[in-house]
């Protein structure tokens, strides 16, 4: 691949020749951008299974016997739907009692698609917010291309349309509650600058129906050193309602302040690792990520709401839920009267149903769903104890169930995905690998039951390890159809960082300890490797975000281990991270590169960008990013494709114009970024020569 050299080039420090292509959108950078894309689209495009894998990736992601994902909202079903006559979406409702039929009627409340032709925008649907309890007027979030800012607009379900001078707040990355009918509590950038350094809001103001932006009164202002701050309005299905804000110190820690009962706003004795995760039957819930008195780590724990704005200086949670050995909270939610929780068991899922018994104590009951699959809570009725769940394997197609949380009845199926591709001969294992310092890092393996253990399987090997965020087992889908059913191999690691075994999982791999994570990773490989279940030359690796940041770091540290590295909307300069996109909100993450001298020292060794080096024989990798990626940013992928390039290491880059930090704004991009990098991962896994 060439770069042709650009005036500015020349400006640059030597320390970071590259720091040009941070320039989002300006016309050098993307000329850069255009000139890299047309390179890899030849490359991979004139293979003739690109095609196949594009049609297929497009039909499975629009098939029309998808299962439409449903929500409750005001006595209906709701649901977003996109597909290749939809490509932004519609937003659509039907009955509980349709919706149970094989081909519910659906009546379409907002066109994505055709709001966007009719102004002009490349219009993306980023979610609603509904006003209890009628749950009528709505807050719709539009995002220009899918980037995480969005603009606001008042949206009345009944008369499907928006309000005519309604509640319109500008594009911003923003947080909004509705406080009233007449009321939302904003934070926003009010005036030209005023955010964080992590680019997201510190000042909450209250907006008054009918009224300009310009007379919004202030409520809080949090700091300019905060990672941001956010208001939320609680309600459950007694009446009972709590008005908070959370003034985010960093991405872990937080200060809560709820609006007591004197109006103002108070700040919760807890610590800043226990944040408020619901509210159910007059009981204000909290997930703890650190100890609270003699509370553990990893528990969930409750508090009356009268008790919490009477004293909120002075708490007394009564524990709720704890976890055993080898289990970790997952999620919370709730139906009327029932606080719901997700868990997981050795990275196997179950779901629980509490009831508040006298005293301030729960009863807890295991709802009967499948054992040894991924379990997850979807929507949830706060006018009944309904709430739907779906119940997936790697190589099990996905099924939802609607359950009455109150009851032991069996949980009602109702409609269940088609398979997507032929799992007939296909195993899943659970393994475990030994990491540098002696711990056991568990693993799935999804592979045919007659595999040889000669080295000769394709493997495409995925983690993620960060932010205590959970690797679960999932359907496959494109995955298996474009992979395994030509003969390919699954694995997923639960390496640290994750949340896959408590907060202590995810705080082993905190700042300078992340080498932790890598390590488990790499032993995870060799694993693979040393069991003759695959080769390097056909081992690949793939991951994103946090995920794509360990992708770097493997490529650089691991080049032996690995066939194939495809890099997804990516982290890799650490030394710069607070200066991209919203970089500098994850300090509680990587650390802070400007403040601590032990955390640069740890990120100028590791960082992947500065870690290449001219001659080493890296994996030729695919790097992913999108322009419209206000998350992560793109200049992380485009400095180390020019990095590689400056070095004479060859690579592939792609960069999609939308699409956010995603693969695509509609299915038609997500379908064309799959099908360029399974092509990539076809070539260099199953096309290189046997061991």
């Amino acid at each position: 691949m060439s770069h042709a050299a650009t005036p500015a080039d020349a400006a640059q420090p030597a320390s970071d020749r590259w720091i040009w292509l941070e320039d989002l959108e300006g016309k050098p950078v993307m000329d850069w951008v255009k000139a890299h894309n047309a390179v890899t689209e030849k490359r991979l495009e004139g293979d003739p299974r690109y095609q196949t894998f594009y049609d297929q990736a497009l039909a499975i992601s629009g098939a029309k016997d998808r299962i439409p994902a449903p929500h409750f909202l005001g006595g209906q079903i709701y649901n977003f739907w996109q597909d290749e006559q939809h490509l932004r979406g519609i937003w659509r409702r039907t009955s509980l009692a349709d919706y149970r039929s094989a081909a519910p009627r659906w009546e379409t409340v907002l066109d994505v698609d055709a709001l966007g032709k009719a102004e002009g925008r490349s219009w993306v649907y980023q979610g609603s917010d509904c006003l209890e309890p009628e749950q009528r007027l709505c807050l719709v979030s539009l995002s220009d291309g899918g980037e995480d800012a969005v603009e606001v607009r008042e949206f009345d379900l009944q008369a499907r349309a928006f309000v005519p001078g309604g509640f319109h707040i500008p594009r911003a990355k923003q947080g909004i509650a509705w406080e009233d009918a007449d009321h939302l509590l904003v934070a926003t950038e009010w005036t030209p600058g005023d955010m964080t350094g992590s680019l997201y809001p510190y000042i909450v103001k209250r907006v008054t129906r009918g009224r300009p932006l310009s007379e919004a009164v202030e409520v809080y202002r949090g700091q300019k050193s905060d990672l941001g701050v956010f208001p939320a309005v609680l309600h459950d299905a007694q009446g009972h309602r709590l008005a908070y804000v959370s003034r985010a110190i960093d991405f872990f820690h937080q200060q809560t302040l709820v609006m007591a009962a004197d109006g103002k706003l108070h700040a919760l004795a807890v610590p800043q690792k226990v944040a408020v995760a619901g509210l159910v039957a007059g009981q204000v819930v909290f997930r703890l990520d650190e100890a609270w008195g003699d509370l553990p780590a990893g528990s969930v724990a409750t508090v009356p709401l009268d008790e919490l704005l009477a004293r909120p200086e002075a708490l007394k949670p009564r524990l709720a839920w704890k976890p055993a050995a080898r289990e970790a909270l997952d999620g919370i939610s709730a139906t009327r009267d029932r606080l719901l929780l997700s868990v997981l068991d050795n990275v196997n899922g179950r779901l629980l149903s509490l009831a508040p018994v006298a005293g301030g104590g729960w009863s807890e009951q295991t709802l009967p769903l499948p054992d040894k699959m991924a379990l997850n809570f979807g929507s949830a009725d706060f006018g009944s104890n309904l709430t739907f769940a779906s119940a997936e394997g790697f190589t099990t197609p996905s099924t939802l169930y609607l359950v009455d949380a109150a009851g032991s009845a069996p949980a009602e199926p109702l409609k269940s995905l088609p398979p997507r591709f032929d799992a007939a001969g296909l195993v899943v294992e659970q393994r475990d690998a030994v990491s540098s310092d002696g711990t056991a890092i568990p693993y799935f393996l999804v592979h045919r039951k007659d595999i040889v253990p000669d080295g000769s399987t394709p493997v495409l090997l995925n983690a993620y390890g960060g932010f205590q965020a959970s690797s679960t087992p999932h359907y496959l889908t494109t995955y298996g159809k474009l992979w395994l059913e030509r003969g390919g191999a699954f694995a997923l690691a639960n390496i640290r960082g994750g949340g896959e075994f408590g907060p202590q999982w995810h705080e082993a791999a905190l700042k300078t300890k992340r080498q932790v994570a890598y390590d488990d990773f790499a032993a995870v490989a060799r694993n693979l490797i040393d069991s003759r279940i695959t080769s390097p030359q056909r081992l690949g690796i793939i991951g994103g975000s946090n995920g794509g940041l360990l992708m770097g770091v493997e490529m650089t540290q691991h080049p032996e281990l690995y066939g194939a590295v495809v890099i997804q909307v990516p982290l890799l300069d650490m030394i710069r991270i607070g200066k991209i996109a919203a970089g500098a909100s994850w300090q509680g993450e990587y650390g802070d590169v400007e403040a601590d001298p032990e955390v640069r020292a740890f990120w100028e060794k590791t960082s992947p960008y500065h870690a290449l080096r001219k001659g080493v024989a890296y994996p030729e990798p695919y790097i992913f990013t999108t322009t419209r990626d206000d998350r992560v940013g793109p200049q992380h992928a485009r400095k180390f494709a020019a990095r590689m390039e400056e070095l004479g290491l060859p690579f592939y880059f792609y960069e999609n114009t939308e699409g956010g930090h995603g693969s695509g704004a509609d299915i038609r991009q997500s379908a064309k970024t799959t099908a360029l990098w399974m092509t990539y991962l076809t070539q260099k896994l199953m096309d290189s020569p046997r061991p």
